[in-house]
């Protein structure tokens, strides 16, 4: 398993709203209330990653949306910088970026072994990047939606607790382009560009951009005397090419490639910023994939969508498993690594035929396709005492191989009842199959020597899946709505790869969820205010738990990994976004997630034997909220503040029995933006607090290896500047 950071501080258990929250609140809503209302209104907010783009207003389902504007002004580089401001959205850290997500509540924390089975889809332009996150890097994105919930009809097995869709900004029928430097502490640097314009002799237009963005990271290495190696070397490149040639046929290719070449020596033994390791390893993402959509609307009242993606990712990612050095743990020897190298590759096809469906009866059918094949090559390498004895060694390598295919049919019919009144209702069948074969050897002292092959796995899973929708949207007027809707979403079943468990643990079954959410939605003082709220219960059947036992005391590297079902779990609570132009200079919001979460009688897997257990979930905050403040003047002048923070949670599974401490952040950003050319100074973490990302609890410290709690550190304060210049086009909205 792989170890974690610390910090010395003993995690509290409570969950009070933390005061530099509720003040900034106050603070911002007597500032809103004294300011006169002015010209200004909030712009129509478009969905696309529902099966037919649609405004936000009109999907009775609960649904953020972070757009460009904000994208730029409260973000730095990836979506981890923004992620905060999405209610009931987490990530789980033992990585460099985010890459594991959790949807209220629901979602991996880790994928050591080598079967993916993602509950939240993450797609970037149509191209899946379930599970690998660390591709979401924010240069030239034109917005990201998060649909919360399951989403059964639109994206079905790799959706159970909902969907993360990042689009890419659109080429533009304008010559313009965009020069982008941006530098800050801890060695930071960024330098960017982007280009767009027509082709008119083709009917098309293009858009490209690239980004270098580089840091030293957070952590001084005393043992190597550096300060790189958690540090971030990030590169990304967008192609996107429209092509028109006609009314109503319109094709959009999109090629993408990220490559995150980041360091990662994130944990120390004593709860510091300041590691001890002599192996500082890596967590590097190579990504690169295209998309091709095409739609046709000369059906009459029909239009045609077809999307075809293909992608593929390197993943080499290591840690130093001991967090020190002969002389750090001398009198003892205690020195173990693990390093993975994943390549995974997907293509999917869907074929999409319906009609609009805002007005009147409409329907849609469409059929998927997908294939994912992933290989996986893990070596573990661990001396526990004598150096020359071959008893002392735990060196072992799994080399894996794995496909699965996905085959489904789906369809949705929408109407009116009445004037106000409208129904919709969507199936979706899906056929997964899988395979999977991997080896563990283990690793003589001797280079020489040829490994042994110590155990085998060989599973060829399939399930039948299906899952859907059926919701009733009531207009109270043109700008409000309330909503109610009943979702099924689903979830392939799989295996589990450690080694010793009996045979009735060794496969787990497919989980179903159905959720029951109403909300309501509103644009208000003529579109000045956009509200958005809901309340949601979410009933699992067969609910999927993974654990984790630290099977050998003294070798902190060597975990059984465990996934079994539940026999069922409760997710409920409440969300909550607003936003106020309150005047034309001055826009204020926020957002708020409240959330509880139960699974029940989980037979876990133990170094005593089974037990059943019934807890939380890990990574599901009790609350989290976002606060901000925008001010552009009419001469240039700009600033924000964000406040963000979150409630306790359990850090992990059981036998993980530890919490984290509820936290604010707070972020501001100050600068002045000309038609031309814009400039900012920006600070994170203002108050640079400690917070948690991921917390583990197991034996590290030789030599009783006891339990203790060790935490992965979120970024400490930061700071830096931004300068951006704009050339041809519409130059004032450029970015």
């Amino acid at each position: 398993m792989h170890s974690t950071n610390t910090t010395g501080r003993k995690a509290r258990r409570t969950s009070r709203f933390p005061r530099p929250l509720a003040l900034v609140l106050g603070v911002a809503l007597l500032a809103a209330a004294a300011a006169r209302a002015e010209e200004g209104e909030l712009a129509e907010v478009i969905v696309t990653a529902t099966l037919r783009p649609l405004p936000a207003i009109a999907i009775a389902g609960s649904v953020s949306v972070l757009d460009a504007a904000t994208l730029k002004d409260a973000g730095q580089e990836h979506f981890g910088d923004v992620l905060a401001l999405v209610p009931n959205l987490n990530w789980a850290g033992d990585t460099q970026r985010p890459r594991y997500f959790q949807l209220r509540g629901i979602g991996e924390l880790e994928q050591y072994q080598g079967a993916p089975n993602p509950s939240i889809g993450f797609l970037i332009d149509d191209i899946d990047f379930s599970g690998l996150g660390g591709a979401a890097t924010m240069y030239d994105v034109d917005r990201v939606e998060v649909l919360r919930g399951p989403q059964g009809t639109r994206y079905g097995a790799n959706a159970l607790a909902g969907l993360i869709y990042v689009a890419s900004a659109a080429p533009e029928r304008e010559f313009g382009a965009r020069a982008d430097l941006s530098a800050g502490d801890y060695n930071t640097r960024s330098v960017g560009g982007m280009l767009t314009g027509p082709v008119d002799a083709l009917d098309s237009s293009f858009r490209l951009a690239v980004q270098r963005y580089t840091s030293d990271g957070y952590y001084h290495n005393v043992y190597l005397n550096r300060y790189d190696t958690n540090g971030r070397d990030e590169l990304t490149l967008r192609g996107r090419w429209r092509f028109e040639p006609s009314e109503q046929l319109r094709i959009d290719l999109t090629a993408l490639h990220v490559q995150l070449d980041d360091g990662y020596d994130a944990y120390a033994p004593d709860n510091t910023r300041t590691t001890h390791s002599d192996q500082p390893s890596v967590d590097a993402q190579h990504s690169s994939g295209a998309s091709l959509r095409a739609s046709y609307s000369g059906f009459g009242a029909a239009a045609l969508t077809g999307i075809a993606t293909y992608a593929e990712t390197r993943v080499k990612y290591g840690f130093d498993g001991d967090w020190g050095n002969p002389g750090y743990w001398a009198p003892y020897v205690n020195n173990f690594s693990e390093l993975q190298f994943r390549n995974r590759r997907t293509e999917s096809a869907e074929l999409r035929l319906g009609t609009d469906a805002e007005h009147g009866f409409a329907w849609l059918v469409g059929a998927y396709a997908a294939q994912l094949r992933e290989t996986l090559e893990d070596t573990s390498l661990g001396t526990f005492c004598d150096p020359t004895d071959p008893a002392c060694h735990a060196d072992a390598r799994v080399t894996s191989g794995y496909r699965a295919r996905n085959y489904a049919l789906f369809g949705v019919l929408d109407g009116d009842f009445s004037e106000r009144l409208r129904w919709s209702a969507g199936l979706r069948g899906e056929r997964r199959t899988a395979s999977y074969q991997d080896v563990t050897a283990d690793l003589p002292l001797d280079p020489t020597q040829p490994p042994v092959v110590s155990g085998s796995n060989d599973f060829r899973p399939a399930d039948w899946l299906w899952g859907g929708h059926a919701s009733l949207d009531f207009r109270l007027r043109q700008a409000q709505s309330l909503y109610l809707q009943l979702a099924r979403g689903y979830k392939a079943g799989g295996f589990n790869l450690s080694q010793g468990l009996s045979p009735d643990e060794t496969l787990f079954r497919p989980e179903a969820d159905w959720n029951l959410e109403a909300g309501y939605k509103a644009t208000l003082l003529d579109h000045r205010l956009s509200v958005n709220a809901d309340v949601f219960v979410l009933a699992r059947r067969d609910a999927q738990i993974k654990t984790s036992v630290q099977s050998d005391p003294n070798n902190p590297n060597l975990f059984v990994y465990y996934t079994g079902n539940a026999t069922r779990g409760l997710n409920d609570g409440a969300e909550a976004s607003i936003e106020w132009q309150a005047t034309s200079t001055l826009a204020v919001g926020g957002t708020l997630g409240i959330l509880q979460t139960a699974f029940h009688d989980f037979t876990r897997v133990g170094d005593t034997g089974t037990t059943s257990v019934s807890r939380a979930l890990a990574n599901a905050p009790s609350w989290q909220a976002a606060l901000h403040a925008v001010l552009r003047g009419r001469s240039g002048a700009f600033a924000r503040l964000d406040v963000t923070g979150m409630g306790t949670y359990y850090f992990d599974l059981p036998p993980n029995p530890t919490t984290s401490h509820a936290y604010a952040l707070l972020n501001a950003k100050v600068g002045w933006e000309g038609a031309r050319w814009s400039a900012y100074l920006w600070g994170r973490n203002l108050l640079d607090k400690e917070y948690p990302v991921r917390g583990f609890y197991f034996g590290l410290e030789p030599p009783d290896y006891p339990n203790k709690l060790y935490l992965q550190l979120g970024d400490p304060r930061t700071f830096g500047a931004d300068l951006s210049v704009r050339f041809g086009g519409d130059a004032q909205h450029g970015d």
